[in-house]
């Protein structure tokens, strides 16, 4: 099986996604510089279920877990432009899946340099890795919120992108960009992954769902912005794996129709692609914690709040795009995915 680089394989979606990879049989390389915008409890909890202990984590590269034979996991700074440069001479990817980035919109208000340290720089040297090492593939996270001020619904990857309103928005639009560049100039096939509204289990303590799991459950208010009335295409974590582990094989070729009198934003004639993942539904936010308040059988104590900034009211993925090019159908109900969510909440934290 191909070896594949998985950047961020600490994270929320990254460790998914590599566990999905190992069971599939790939040979994969996870990579991920353990920052603490969050409690690396979670980080180091979900490198143990792929066998690698908190004492393991250093700067070389480990190899041969107690689980799998085919996962090494490296801590590196994408931004560590030589390091890089030398991890992808060494290994000899031949996919690569970037996911690690500076996340949180909000973080992204107060701390704006660590956002382009992250996800300009640090792209950039990934983009740079794939480009002198004959990457097949190169799949990086994007994100919802590059539509920015857009209205329209469903949203489509057809749409004009020019109007983010954060910085973490504007960067992923740049990612895009950045990824456009090097398809062209290069023929280096690079497909961009707007992921919407992410969630599931060993999700991250700053969204939404474990922040209302959290307070209902210790008698907490929760804060609900823009007085609820919030609408979200809620996406279960699997659902977004499944299409990423089949879009892997899938590099793009460039579409030979494309015209520069009439340019198409979802394509081009360069091996570049970007596509929605998102489960295609419109959730209302309180209908999401109407449904965690059930599972849990506790009510919220509510304290609605105005918008915030850089956020948006409604989001909804078209996502016929990926459904044609690898016949993408999420599968798992909101109801489902919270009730998953919870069962790991409570069995992770029932010995605190």
């Amino acid at each position: 099986m191909k070896k594949v680089l998985v950047t961020g394989a600490a994270g929320f979606i990254g460790f998914h996604l590599v566990e999905r990879l190992l069971s599939d049989g790939y040979q994969v390389v996870g990579l991920d510089n353990m920052n603490d915008y969050y409690d690396t409890k979670y980080k180091y909890a979900r490198l143990s279920c792929l066998g690698i202990a908190e004492d393991q984590v250093a700067f070389e590269k480990l190899s041969g877990s107690s689980i799998w034979d085919n996962f090494q996991l490296i801590q590196m700074n994408l931004e560590d432009r030589k390091e890089m440069e030398k991890l992808f001479a060494e290994q000899k990817f031949e996919i690569v899946v970037n996911l690690a980035a500076q996340a949180g919109v909000r973080h992204s208000l107060t701390q704006p340099h660590e956002f382009m340290s992250s996800n300009i720089v640090g792209f950039l040297n990934v983009l740079e890795g794939c480009r002198h090492n004959n990457i097949e593939h190169l799949l990086y996270a994007s994100s919802s919120s590059v539509y920015g001020l857009n209205e329209t619904m469903p949203l489509s990857t057809s749409d004009n992108v020019d109007h983010p309103i954060s910085l973490y928005a504007a960067s992923k639009k740049a990612n895009e960009l950045m990824a456009h560049s090097y398809s062209h100039l290069y023929q280096l096939p690079t497909t961009g992954l707007r992921f919407f509204t992410v969630y599931g289990p060993w999700g991250r303590p700053d969204m939404a769902l474990f922040i209302f799991t959290k307070n209902i459950l210790e008698g907490k208010p929760i804060q609900v912005f823009n007085s609820g009335n919030m609408i979200r295409d809620f996406t279960y974590v699997a659902d977004i794996v499944e299409g990423i582990a089949r879009l892997l094989p899938k590099p793009p070729t460039g579409n030979t129709d494309w015209s520069g009198l009439h340019p198409d934003p979802s394509s081009s004639p360069a091996p570049w692609s970007v596509h929605n993942i998102g489960n295609s539904d419109e959730v209302p936010l309180m209908d999401f914690v109407r449904e965690i308040e059930s599972t849990l059988g506790k009510q919220a104590e509510i304290i609605y709040r105005p918008m915030q900034p850089g956020d948006v009211p409604k989001t909804k993925a078209d996502v016929s795009a990926l459904q044609k090019a690898i016949n993408y159908r999420p599968e798992t109900k909101v109801s489902e995915g919270i009730r998953h969510f919870i069962d790991w909440y409570l069995e992770f934290h029932q010995s605190e």
